[in-house]
Order: structure tokens, then sequence, then C-alpha cells
């Protein structure tokens, strides 16, 4: 029974951003491994994970904005790795920044990140990542003491060390999340990040000149009162991972703790922001 998943074949339309929301709700709800197709995404859970209801709480299948049609089958366990190596692509930021599989060739950029691709979110293909890295290239991070909320895959925290920070804190409360940042960020040879897996509940008491979260629109509502009590007198805290028509709420949630919002990056609607503690 261990060895049994099922597969659900999703077709969006239009496909992004819908793919991303989708692999992030479904990841939420216990499926394990996805593969993005040129028309969606190919989405596993465990059958012993599995219940008949399991898409009921996927608010984005019932969205007006997209149009989702899936169907479903049992498979055998597969190899998540040779799937991917199919599908995974190496990307560049502003010709400075390399993310790319261990089996990319080395495109010799100032900043080259190397990435076990595992799953489809948190491998630098979003745009909210990409434009994380487009703030962290913009700020003085050398010696600066760094926490990557939601970490993923550790891309954030990874680049925030290659370019100084020290020392990090990368949290996620994803199982999987957490042993893949630990891979990755063995891989690429940090020594000064630590990995927690956990919620924001991990940080009572701790201080950060920098935090950077890249997490869904309620979580950081949700947490952004942590967030601000944990930054140091002129600290910056980096916001992403909701649509530009969210910045009224975020901004306005924030505002309340006494930071000032610096910076907005737009791509395809997603939006990236720096504050900065007065």
């Amino acid at each position: 029974m261990d060895n049994i998943y099922i597969e659900y074949n999703f077709t969006v339309n239009p496909k992004e951003p819908a793919t991303e929301i989708l692999i992030a709700e479904l990841g939420n709800v216990g499926f394990e491994s996805f593969v993005e197709t040129a028309t969606g995404v190919t989405a596993y859970i465990q059958k012993t994970d599995w219940h008949a209801e399991i898409l009921a709480s996927i608010f984005v299948l019932n969205s007006g904005e997209f149009s989702i049609e899936f169907n479903q089958k049992e498979v055998e366990q597969t190899n998540w790795n040779a799937e991917w190596e199919k599908n995974f692509e190496a990307i560049q930021v502003n010709n400075l920044v390399s993310i790319r599989a261990p089996f990319h060739e080395n495109p010799n950029l100032k900043y080259d990140i190397v990435i076990e691709p595992k799953m489809s979110f948190g491998t630098g293909h979003h745009e909210t990542t990409h434009m994380m890295i487009l703030h962290l290239l913009q700020l003085e991070l050398q010696e600066k003491k760094v926490l990557d909320m939601g970490c993923g895959t550790g891309i954030l925290a990874i680049f925030a060390e290659m370019r100084g920070a020290k020392p990090l804190d990368a949290i996620d409360i994803d199982n999987w999340c957490y042993e893949n940042s630990l891979e990755n960020v063995a891989r690429n040879n940090c020594s000064n990040i630590s990995v927690y897996k956990g919620d924001s509940s991990l940080l009572i008491n701790k201080k950060y000149d920098i935090i950077i979260a890249n997490i869904n629109r309620n979580i950081l509502l949700m947490d952004i009162k942590v967030y601000t009590n944990c930054l140091n007198e002129k600290g910056i805290l980096l916001l992403s991972g909701f649509y530009q028509e969210d910045i009224p709420i975020i901004d306005a949630e924030v505002s309340k703790y006494g930071l000032t919002l610096d910076t907005s990056i737009e791509r395809n609607n997603w939006v990236a922001l720096k504050y900065i503690k007065e």
C-alpha cells in the first residue's frame, strides 16, 4: 500500500498564476510531489494519505478567475527526480545569479545556487523568488543577521549567505521543505545557516537585521506583528507571496508597527515589498 500513489492531472487555464497557487494549496493538504506540464501540473499523494474529499478545501478550484479540470488514477511509486530532470529548467537573474539543478551546466555567473529539483514550488521559477533575489541584490548583507521565513528549498537563505550575511535562520513548517533545505544548504557549502522545522512560534526572543518572508497573504497578515517585533532598529522586512491588489491590506498591517514602505517590485501581478523599521 505504501508504494501506491494517487495521481491527479490538472489542466489549468490561464496557467499562471493559477498553477503556482494550486501547487501551494495541494501541498498544504498532503500532496508531496509535483511535475509542471505544458497545460498545468501533475500532482501525487500517497494513497494512505488520500481521502475522497481531499480537494474540498482547495480554494483555487472554485475561483471564477481560472478554469481548472482534472482526472485522477492510481499509480505505482515513481522516480520523482527522473521526472523532474525532464522538466526542470535553469534560470538566471540579471545575469548575476543562476539557480540550477546539479545536472545543468554551470553558466559561471557571480552567484551560482545549485538546488536538487524535487518539487515545483520554491525552486526559483516563481516570480516571488525572482523578485526577492532582486531585493537582496540591492542590500548590504555583509555580517547581517537574516531570517528566511517559509524558506521552501532554502534558496533565499543560501543566496544571502553567498552575499556575506551571517548568521542566518531558515524556517519552514513543511517537513519536505525542512529536509530539502538541509540538503541544499550542504550542497552549496553554506556554514552559517541553521534550518528549523516550525512556524513563527520559533521566533520568540529572536532579533534580525533582515527578515525575508515569501509566504501566502493570509499567513503574512497573521504573522507580521511577530516579524516586526523581531526586527532590529533600521531593520528591513521583505514580503512577497501575494498580488498587487493585496498591497493595501498588507501595507495597512505593516504600518501599524512603525515600518515604512521603501520599494515595490512587480512581476506578472505578483509583488515583493521592502519595508524599513524606523
